[in-house]
């Protein structure tokens, strides 16, 4: 299994932190290679992202559920594939320090089936680069545009 772990500190607080990763519709979009997303009930959700790999144009939908929310520190989550073999969990952790909150991003995912042997290598190669992105894109966010 493939993981990744990214942290940065934002000069917000930890409530704000909360207000906006605690709410999928505010940050969904900021997900490398997201293309849409339905909110099938309060916890679960049914995701869709879009990327290029060597030429190829390739679709994959997953399926997302929060499994854990403890306000005002952590968020967990699980995922699986619907058109691909492959499920993973990741969670946001929220952490107040003099300077704002340190706010760490954490992924892993695995692949399964015949496609495993290709598919893990790659994901263990790609996980590390779309965790950073997500979680300095969501800092990004925080401290532009604030939290409303």
């Amino acid at each position: 299994m493939a993981q990744a772990s990214h942290s940065v500190t934002v000069p917000v607080s930890v409530n704000q932190v909360w207000d906006f990763v605690s709410k999928i519709e505010k940050w969904a979009t900021l997900v490398p290679a997201y293309k849409e997303h339905e909110q099938i009930d309060e916890n679960k959700s049914v995701w869709t992202f879009e990327g290029n790999m060597k030429g190829l144009k390739k679709t994959v939908q997953i399926e997302l559920n929060i499994v854990e929310l403890s306000e005002p520190n952590n968020i967990k989550f699980e995922f699986k594939g619907i058109t691909e073999n492959f499920s993973g969990s990741g969670q946001f952790q929220a952490e107040a320090h003099s300077d704002g909150t340190k706010m760490t991003g954490t992924v892993e995912a695995t692949a399964g089936g015949i496609a495993a042997v290709a598919l893990n290598p790659m994901i263990k190669m790609v996980l590390p680069k779309v965790t950073t992105r997500l979680t300095e894109k969501i800092a990004r966010t925080l401290q532009s545009v604030g939290v409303n």
